[in-house]
């Protein structure tokens, strides 16, 4: 167990290890079966690789062992920054079967993030591409490792005379220990909802669980044919089933560079597709693309979520794309509902469905705690089988985030209707959903003041018919006027993502106040709306 790991009670653990809900799989081991039954069957393609399920469980194997020949240990934690590249796939299991744990990083980080990431997980070793999208990991590389002094290694997808390769780590393979199924096997982000990210931690025996109860939910086995549309570090694509799930179950993945319907429609086309996961602003695009592509998916299931979805868009997703939607309401912490295959149409649309697992407890409470009647609306509070206990080294955050007897309170208000399907209803954490990016108010703000020429700052949601919400920062501004150009540029020079810039800026002279003297941010959204 690694220091500032919060695991599930005694009495927890040996009931869902009883109940069948753990079972001691370990991920390391996912590609072995096939690799040893159908070793030649394809389990991956990326662009013009293709890779069988035997000479991914090499690749795996080998780097593993060179890994372990440089000094990375079990419990070593790994910053992995990849784009959907094979080196992603053959990397994390690497690592799993080492029992190091990879912390999980979006392409889309830069700096600040990672810096972060790095000081916080204590990594000791950092894995990049050199460049992808035109952006240069080398030299970020170069700025983070002079901030993060854990840090003993960087491995480059790719070239570098600075930095290790990944293709000069290669060995012969040898036998390793392993993890524990007990032991975290990789580190997710929260959605930052205070502050920079929380990290969560993931189970050897809690993922592997998600990753069953996901495939046997939405039928995937190993005639399935999985595209991974969105970045696999996000836990829909990496295990929900995604692409840990896939192979798990002898199906094939296929590797997207992006969502973009000119990247992936020929890719369900030509590959046939089965499943993909979409959040909800990516649907709007794929259905207003549809006429253009004449695209028309009869054999896929499209599993939807991150950000509500709009009634209106999820009628047009049959008729649009001749495809079927699985609708998803989930968190990376761990609890995952769904609308089951067979369930009506107007179910599917207007809910998220139930819970995944029998063993899913849920609570929907008002300000006090107590539970609401049947029907009415309040906050999520649950634990489970594949849900943490505890964010990992956040012992005082922890005390807030989860109830005495162990409930996650989710910042989720919710309503559960007769049939006990899930409605999500809003939420009342300080955070905003940007086409399912969560941006933390409270960090935004933190960078916003250390502008010269902003006095006060206030950040508020802006509803959005395509991502759902934007961003508007309401600023008070010091003696010289500031352009949203100028804060942009002001925070790219600071390492923040681009999702997270503001999208509006709105220069006034106050910031209201309620009674309590906090910002009044129901009356900045009252202003964006009139």
């Amino acid at each position: 167990m690694l220091d500032g790991f919060v695991p599930w009670p005694e009495k927890f653990a040996e009931r869902y290890r009883r109940d069948g809900y753990w079972r001691g799989e370990r991920l390391g081991n996912l590609l072995r079966h096939w690799a040893k039954v159908d070793g030649g069957r394809v389990a991956l393609v990326a662009r013009e690789q293709c890779f069988t399920y035997a000479e991914l469980d090499l690749r795996a194997d080998r780097l593993a062992a060179g890994l372990h020949r440089i000094g990375i240990r079990a419990g070593d934690r790994i910053v992995v920054q990849l784009p959907n590249i094979p080196e992603l796939v053959y990397v994390c299991v690497a690592l799993f079967r080492l029992g190091a744990v990879p912390v999980f990083a979006l392409p889309s980080h830069r700096s600040n993030e990672i810096k972060y990431l790095c000081q916080y997980s204590g990594a000791t070793a950092y894995v990049i591409p050199d460049v992808h999208q035109g952006f240069d990991y080398l030299q970020m590389a170069e700025e983070v490792r002079t901030h993060a002094p854990s840090l003993e290694h960087i491995f480059v997808a790719g070239r570098s005379d600075v930095f290790i390769a990944l293709s000069d780590l290669d060995a012969d393979p040898i036998v390793l220990a392993g993890p524990s199924p007990s032991d975290i096997a990789f580190l997710l982000l929260s959605g930052g909802t205070v502050g920079l990210p929380k990290l969560i931690p993931r189970t050897h025996d809690d993922y592997s669980y998600q990753l069953r109860a996901t495939a046997e939910c939405l039928q995937v086995d190993q005639h399935s044919v999985y595209l991974a549309a969105l970045p696999i570090a996000h836990n829909a694509a990496l295990g929900c089933p995604g692409v840990l799930g896939t192979l798990r179950a002898g199906g094939r993945v296929i590797l997207a560079s992006s969502p973009s319907p000119s990247d992936v429609f020929p890719l369900i086309e030509r590959e046939g597709v089965t499943l993909t996961t979409l959040i909800t602003p990516l649907v709007l695009l794929w259905i207003e693309a549809a006429n253009m592509f004449g695209a028309h998916f009869p054999a896929l299931l499209l599993q939807v979520g991150g950000a509500l979805l709009d009634p209106e868009a999820g009628w047009k997703i049959r008729p649009k794309l001749g495809c079927t939607l699985t609708h998803w309401f989930g968190m990376a912490e761990g609890l995952l509902c769904c609308t089951r295959l067979g369930d009506p149409e107007d179910v599917i649309i207007r809910t998220q469905g139930r819970p995944l697992s029998a063993a899913d407890e849920l609570r929907v409470v008002d300000e006090l705690e107590n539970d609401v009647q049947p029907g009415e609306i309040g906050q999520l509070l649950t634990r489970g089988p594949y849900t943490l206990r505890g964010y990992y080294k956040a012992a005082e955050y922890n005390m807030t985030a989860f109830t005495p007897d162990g409930y996650l309170r989710t910042g989720d208000l919710v309503r559960i209707t007769s049939d006990g399907n899930l409605i999500v209803e809003g939420r009342i954490k300080n955070v905003i959903n940007r086409g399912g990016e969560k941006i933390s108010i409270e960090e935004l703000e933190a960078h916003l003041l250390a502008h010269p020429s902003i006095r006060r700052v206030a950040i508020v949601a802006m509803p959005d018919p395509v991502l759902g919400e934007r961003t508007c920062a309401f600023v008070v501004p010091g003696t010289s006027v500031i352009t949203l150009d100028e804060i942009k540029g002001f925070l790219f020079h600071r390492g923040i993502a681009a999702y997270k810039m503001p999208d509006r800026l709105k220069i006034v002279d106050a910031l209201p106040e309620t009674g309590l003297g906090k910002i009044n941010r129901a009356a900045l959204r009252d202003r964006i709306l009139n």
